[in-house]
């Protein structure tokens, strides 16, 4: 079933009003892959009544209010896009389409949603229950960050917003928890994963350079952003502070991770794969398209690229569901009316990192001054790909399924290095599940960039390619990789784009066309360095390209050895 979005609903449901309402920048997906879907879902199983309110027109009270007060709290969410990323390019331009809105028209989503929001709620109730903030925006906005399109130091989203609380992360645990905390009326600021703001700094917590220190010395906020980053595993984090002003925000730890069964069973709710009819009504989803039959197996990453912050969000610790629920789950979707016999993805932030993972991790945490894949991959980290090959080989025998597609982004290293199982793994894929194009994201080939993003270096890169199309050739297919480049990356120049149009031609046979400028995001280490002009781990001083005409001449360098 769908969460309720009208009254009408609401009274068919034999309920008065809401316990929670949801309130989302996207709009209503009932999808696993959409955070306020999966968050109301979880929270309606738990016994909550929940209803959702999506990109609510913020010039009048018509939408926020069509639901009444809810009885515990409301959630809000910018949705599953930042909303400066999903508004804006990294050129400044205004976007003009938007996936996860009706009809495409990027008209929807408000600048800062998560504060717009907020304010919109405080605006036509004075008395209001709590407001709690959640999704990837508030997530990685939570402490001092620097933020690309003011270009200053902003605080913690919380302040600014004037919620009440904030869970971070994947927030299925702590939204329960709290939800019994206002249910109980008992104090949720014990709760893991949620940060809340105070008068006095807590004497157990690890204390940050202060948000008016951080955003005037970059040394500091280098500082700030280390013991920030340090503190995000579940098993070792401690509780941080920092002072905006007079008072306190506080970060309590990380809330442990969801295991298998747990996310089997999350990912196992009554979710209807569409759009909520009061919203379809609107105009077409385009998201819908690719997540509609497209199966999540594991979440989180260890690849801890830079530029990227699935690894504050989502956790550098990856973790998996049962083989036996995702083949399920494929045996639903088989039996979908509008099934067409295509899955078009299975796998997660980056698909073959599915059933591999080191065991130190669940004892000690991830290790705090080493990586998982760079500059090489660990010893420890046993990467064997067998259990996604033997997945993938089981889904593609369900009565009803054609074809199974693998879109998500694959570690071409981690195949590499994969000497049992690596070669029988890639073969799988170019003979079954490859959809015309393999994606691979290599970003860059020049080492000193490779270096500061954090990426594998680009022998691994052409040992990749070379064995990709020995297996297209074998398997007697037309098929190729698609390279996804980054211009503009911090200590890149316009030389660097140069040299990798001129390696890419020599090495690739191919000048990449997946080329996009790096856009500084928060809580990542690449907009640390975009905003201090070093490399934070050695303290060097590096190049940024910080004109946009400049970036722009970066990106082009490609397109213009196209012709």
């Amino acid at each position: 079933m769908y969460l309720p979005t009208t009254m009408e609903e609401i009274r068919k449901l034999g309920w008065t009003h809401p316990d929670i309402i949801l309130v989302s920048g996207d709009s209503y997906i009932d999808s696993p892959y959409i955070g306020a879907a999966v968050i109301g879902k979880v929270l309606y199983q738990a016994g909550y009544k929940t209803a959702i309110i999506c990109q609510p027109d913020i010039t009048t009270g018509e939408d926020i209010t069509r639901l009444g007060e809810p009885g515990l709290f409301w959630a809000v969410t910018a949705g599953s896009v930042d909303s400066m990323v999903a508004n804006y390019t990294a050129s400044g331009r205004k976007r003009r389409s938007d996936d996860y809105t009706p009809g495409g028209k990027n008209n929807r989503r408000p600048d800062r949603a998560t504060i717009v929001y907020t304010n919109l709620i405080k605006r036509y109730y004075k008395s209001q229950r709590p407001i709690v903030l959640g999704g990837i925006e508030a997530s990685l906005r939570r402490i001092a960050h620097y933020d690309y399109w003011s270009n200053r130091v902003r605080g913690s989203i919380l302040i600014d917003a004037k919620a009440d609380y904030l869970l971070f992360g994947m927030a299925e645990r702590s939204i329960l928890e709290m939800a019994a905390c206002f249910r109980t009326k008992s104090d949720p600021t014990v709760l893991r994963g949620i940060c809340y703001i105070t008068g006095e700094p807590p004497k157990d917590a690890i204390e940050l350079p202060s948000y008016e220190k951080s955003a005037k010395d970059k040394e500091k906020f280098t500082q700030m952003f280390h013991t920030f980053y340090q503190n995000n595993d579940p098993v070792t984090a401690r509780k941080l502070t920092q002072k905006h002003g007079t008072r306190y925000l506080v970060q309590n730890p990380p809330a442990y991770h969801l295991n298998s069964r747990e996310l089997d069973k999350m990912n196992r709710l009554d979710y209807m794969r569409d759009v909520h009819p009061f919203y379809a009504k609107q105009g077409r989803v385009k998201a819908l398209d690719t997540i509609r039959f497209s199966i999540l197996t594991h979440r989180g990453c260890y690849g801890e690229c830079n530029f990227c912050a699935i690894s504050v969000h989502q956790g550098r610790k990856v973790r998996w569901r049962n083989p036996e629920s995702i083949i399920n789950e494929a045996k639903e979707i088989a039996a979908h009316p509008d099934f067409k016999g295509i899955i078009h993805d299975i796998g997660g932030p980056t698909a073959n990192m599915y059933g591999i993972e080191c065991k130190r991790k669940d004892r000690e945490g991830c290790c705090t001054y080493k990586r998982c894949l760079y500059p090489d991959i660990c010893d420890e980290l046993p990467v064997n790909h067998s259990r996604q090959t033997n997945l993938l080989r089981a889904i593609t025998k369900i009565d009803g399924v054609k074809k199974v597609n693998v879109a998500s982004g694959v570690r071409h290293d981690m195949v590499i290095s994969d000497k049992k199982s690596g070669t029988a793994y890639l073969n799988n894929l170019v003979e079954n599940h490859v959809s015309g194009q393999l994606k691979i994201a290599p970003e860059h080939t020049e080492t000193h960039i490779l270096d500061l993003m954090g990426k594998p270096s680009v022998d691994r890169l052409i040992a990749f390619k070379r064995k990709f199309y020995q297996a297209t050739k074998k398997a007697g297919k037309k098929q190729f990789l698609t390279y996804y480049m980054i211009a503009a990356h911090p200590g890149c120049s316009e030389r660097d784009m140069k040299n990798l149009s001129n390696f890419a031609l020599s090495e690739l046979g191919i000048l990449p066309e997946q080329v996009q400028i790096f856009t500084p995001t928060p809580s990542t280490y690449s907009t640390l360095m975009y905003w201090t002009g070093r490399d934070p781990f050695t303290g060097k001083q590096i190049y940024v390209e910080k004109k946009i005409k400049g970036k722009v001449r970066q990106k082009n360098t490609l397109a213009a050895g196209r012709h």
